[in-house]
């Protein structure tokens, strides 16, 4: 039995789709429930950002997650699979018109990707203020709170919506399997079965 963190939503629903196809069976969670059990597998339904904690300490052997989500957590787990879904990228949005002023002693940026933000501004040698926000984040700079943010971008349209313009990618992000390592040695053929399988949808 393989236990398996998804993160709730469109994502969840793309995941089992693709169980769907390779057991020819239905996966879907009733109602509210957090907790499905089908064709030898346990999926959990759970934040996106806590598919990552939820395999690292054991309590699931899988997830499902966005790779910004993995570089944000800095956690030690396996990255089996690029499921190609979800793609999008984590980018510098700016008010429009703007660019950022590399002479300046600090920048201020807002977002919820602190670690991704600080260390790509760090490796521009530029000293960086985080300014962590959860929602909304695209305020920031045209309040005068941030210079930058750091966001998801899919298409720009939220940021082009809200005055802001897309600047540098920081890095592309898809939706991974991941495996803790404990069970990867313990349940490994199961694993790598699994992974053959969704890598052939």
């Amino acid at each position: 039995m393989l236990t398996i963190a998804l993160p709730k939503g469109r994502i969840a629903e793309q995941t089992l789709e693709k169980f769907e196809k390779v057991f020819n069976e239905k996966f879907v969670f009733e109602d509210r429930k957090l907790i499905l059990k089908k064709a030898g597998f346990t999926f959990l339904n759970v934040r996106n950002q806590d598919v990552p904690t939820y395999v690292m300490h054991g309590a699931a052997d899988l997830g499902v997650v966005g790779l910004d989500v993995l570089e944000e957590k800095e956690y030690d787990l396996i990255k089996l699979l690029d499921l190609k879904i979800g793609q999008c990228k984590v980018a510098i949005g700016l008010k429009a018109g703007d660019t950022i002023d590399w002479s300046k002693s600090e920048i201020t940026v807002a977002t919820k990707h602190t670690t991704i933000a600080k260390k790509f501004f760090e490796s521009k040698a530029m000293a960086v203020n985080i300014v962590k926000l959860y929602g909304s984040i695209e305020l920031a700079p045209l309040v005068g709170l941030s210079d930058c943010i750091v966001d998801i971008v899919e298409t720009g349209e939220t940021m082009k919506q809200n005055g802001l313009e897309v600047g540098d990618t920081i890095m592309q992000s898809s939706v991974f399997l991941i495996s803790n390592k404990n069970s990867y040695y313990n349940k490994k053929s199961q694993i790598l079965d699994l992974r053959e399988q969704l890598a052939s949808t």
